[in-house]
């Protein structure tokens, strides 16, 4: 199907074919490519920040592949359990038709942090840490893969007036809010400014996904209230998202108050969090001499010694 999409205050006018090529009868998609490399670049930034989380990337891998297939399965499972109507239900088949979208995010967050995590536990990693590499690769992915909304021109807001908003035959031809972009800016946004606090501020392992989980759930609370489509919970005005955004941002913000002295790190982050732990990745040497020792900052902290990591 061809789109003729325009953002009239800004003098854009696009025509989108969803199809990217074809093979005989059989057609590759560009929102399943576009999905696909969210996940490869995703994946891509894990491997090479593995060393830096103090993480085997051999073992990450195995954590990543089967979140990977975990997070496309929560995800369809998520929008095809709170799809309103009996569409799935009269037509089972249906439920594999992810080229035409309905892949909800936070199913595929659910799913994948849940098949990970267990991964990670099994190959004897430390899941706090690849929950916060875990949550720069949801940034990428999320990212990128919402530009496979806006090929599919679905994912869209209420009808607005600002000079950006979107028109095309999905939309009703008035312009609406380009909500896929919002959200894809912010999680771009978000990566960058936690990359760089992974690096250099970071404090305890788990930090990053505490704050993936706030700077996520603040903008999906908000952008999900501009949303046409939202999935509601069942016998309830209630969108669903934004219910479990809120009660994220909420969790989030709570824990990260709680934890805010914690000084616990096997990776990289503040150089004097990681010269307390004893970590060596480029830490200059006369802050390790010149700190002084302190003791884990609770019992739950003694029960894993720290570990020297030398990167090469």
């Amino acid at each position: 199907m061809m789109f003729h999409v325009q953002f009239p205050g800004l003098g854009l006018q696009l025509e989108i074919d969803r199809i990217a090529f074809s093979i005989g009868s059989f057609h590759v998609y560009w929102y399943g490519i576009i999905i696909a490399l969210g996940f490869i670049l995703a994946v891509i930034y894990a491997m090479k920040s593995a060393p830096k989380f103090g993480l085997d990337p051999d073992k990450l891998m195995n954590c990543i592949i089967v979140g990977i297939i975990c997070g496309i399965v929560g995800a369809r499972a998520y929008y095809v359990i709170f799809y309103p109507g009996d569409m799935y239900l009269k037509d089972p088949s249906k439920i594999f038709g992810i080229h035409d979208g309905g892949l909800a995010i936070y199913g595929g967050v659910i799913g994948g942090l849940l098949g990970g995590c267990i991964t990670a536990k099994v190959c004897k990693q430390k899941i706090s840490s690849v929950l916060d590499i875990a949550s720069l690769g949801f940034l990428i992915g999320q990212g990128i893969g919402r530009w496979g909304n806006f090929i599919n021109q679905e994912a869209f807001g209420i009808q607005t007036t600002l000079p950006w908003g979107m028109v095309s035959e999905n939309t009703g031809n008035v312009p609406v809010h380009p909500c896929f972009f919002y959200e894809s800016m912010w999680c771009l946004l978000g990566f960058v400014l936690l990359h760089f606090y992974s690096r250099k501020l970071r404090r305890y392992d788990g930090q990053i996904f505490l704050l993936y989980l706030l700077w996520y759930g603040v903008e999906r609370f908000f952008v999900e209230g501009l949303r046409t489509d939202s999935l509601l919970i069942p016998g309830l005005p209630l969108r669903v998202s934004q219910v479990l955004a809120g009660v994220l941002v909420i969790f989030s913000a709570v824990v990260l108050i709680i934890l805010h002295n914690r000084t616990v790190l096997s990776g990289s982050g503040s150089p004097r969090v990681m010269a307390l732990n004893s970590v060596v990745d480029d830490v200059p040497a006369d802050l390790v001499e010149d700190e002084p020792a302190q003791q884990p900052d609770s019992a739950e902290d003694t029960e894993e010694p720290t570990k020297e990591i030398k990167r090469q």
